[in-house]
C-alpha cells in the first residue's frame, strides 16, 4: 500500500483498519514467539461455568501461571536478542526497501541513548529500580499507602505475583520507565487503563501492569531497536520524530497502549485473545507512521483518542 494512506481517527469499530470480522482459531506459533493462547486450555474455559465460584477461582490461578510463562519467555527471547545489538547503527539504511538518509548528530545521539536505556536489566536489589516501583505505585493510587515491595497487593495493579521485580526476569528497566512515563504525563488515561474505566469489558481483562511490559517489546521489535541494519518504514518514521522529539518512543508506547486497549474493546477480546489483538495494534500504528507529513507522534491520527483523554 502506498505511503498515501488516507489518515482518519481511530474508530471503536474499525479498530485495526478493518471491519469487525471473526477471527480464525489461532494456529500454533512456528517461530517460537510467545503467544498466551499457546498455554491454555480452551475446553477447560469453555466448560467452566462463570457462576461457579470454584471454578472462576481456578481460573485466575490458570491465568496467573500462564501469564508469567508468556512474559517470562517474552523476556528471555528480547533478553537474548538485546544483548546481541552491536554499537551504535550505521547511517545509511537499505536502499531496497526504504529510502536512503543520513542521520543528524542530534538523531544519532537520542537513538544512542534510547538504545542504552533498552541495555538496563530491572534489578530488584538496586535502590534507584525499588523506588521507581515505589513511584508508579503512587501514580496508580495516589491516595493510597506504597505497600512494601513483596505485597499480595501489587496484584492490583496486574503484577503476577507479590513481587513485581519476578515478572521482569530479564526483561528492561525500561518496560517500568514506560509505565511511569505514563502515568506522569498522560494521568487520565492511565487511570482509565489501570481501572478498565471504558467501554463493556470482558469478565477476564488483559492485566494492566503485564500488558504494559509486552507493549515495550512489541515496540523494541516494531522499530527494530534491536537490529544493526533496520530496513522497516516504521524504524525509518521513528528516526525521523527523534529528530523533534527526545521522548518520541515513550510518547509511542503511550499511544499503543491507548490503541491495544481500544482494539480490545472493538474485538470484545478477552485474554485468550491479547496476542492476537497486540499484534492489530502493531499493524495499525505502523500503518499510521506510513502516513505522510508525521513529524511527531502527536501528528498521528490516533493520538486523538490518547490528547482527548489527558
Amino acid at each position: 500500500m502506498a505511503l498515501k494512506t488516507i489518515r482518519r481517527k481511530l474508530h471503536s469499530g474499525d479498530a485495526d483498519g478493518r471491519r469487525s470480522e471473526d477471527l480464525d482459531p489461532p494456529k500454533p506459533s512456528s517461530n517460537c514467539e510467545a503467544r498466551l493462547e499457546d498455554y491454555i486450555d480452551f475446553g477447560y474455559y469453555k466448560g467452566c461455568s462463570d457462576r461457579n465460584k470454584d471454578c472462576l477461582d481456578n481460573k485466575r490461578k490458570e491465568v496467573n501461571i500462564h501469564w508469567t510463562c508468556v512474559l517470562s519467555n517474552l523476556s528471555t527471547q528480547w533478553s537474548h536478542r538485546l544483548a546481541n545489538t552491536g554499537s551504535v547503527l550505521g547511517r545509511l539504511l537499505p536502499a531496497s526497501s526504504v529510502t536512503t538518509f543520513d542521520l543528524s548528530p542530534l538523531q544519532e545521539e537520542r537513538l544512542r541513548s534510547l538504545k542504552r536505556r533498552l541495555h538496563v536489566q530491572f534489578d530488584a536489589s538496586c535502590l534507584d529500580h525499588q523506588n521507581a516501583l515505589k513511584h508508579l505505585w503512587q501514580l496508580a493510587y495516589p491516595n493510597s499507602e506504597t505497600p512494601p515491595l513483596k505485597s499480595d497487593s501489587w496484584k492490583e495493579m496486574g503484577w503476577q505475583s507479590c513481587d513485581p521485580s519476578t515478572d521482569f526476569r530479564s526483561g528492561g528497566y525500561i518496560s517500568l520507565e514506560n509505565l511511569i512515563f505514563l502515568g506522569k504525563h498522560y494521568p487520565n488515561a492511565f487511570q482509565i487503563l489501570l481501572h478498565k474505566r471504558e467501554g463493556e469489558r470482558a469478565t477476564w481483562e488483559y492485566p494492566f501492569a503485564v500488558a504494559g511490559l509486552n507493549i515495550s517489546f512489541m515496540l523494541i521489535k516494531m522499530l527494530d531497536l534491536e537490529s544493526e541494519l533496520p530496513s522497516s518504514k516504521a524504524r525509518v518514521r521513528f528516526l525521523q520524530l527523534l529528530e523533534f522529539d527526545a521522548e518520541a518512543f515513550d510518547h509511542l508506547y503511550c499511544l499503543a497502549f491507548r490503541m491495544l486497549d481500544a482494539q480490545w474493546l472493538a474485538r470484545r477480546a478477552s485474554y485468550m485473545e491479547f496476542n492476537e489483538v497486540l499484534k492489530s495494534t502493531r499493524i495499525q500504528l505502523e500503518r499510521e507512521l506510513a502516513l505522510e507529513d508525521i513529524t511527531r507522534v502527536k501528528d498521528l491520527p490516533a493520538y486523538n483518542m490518547l490528547a482527548s483523554i489527558s
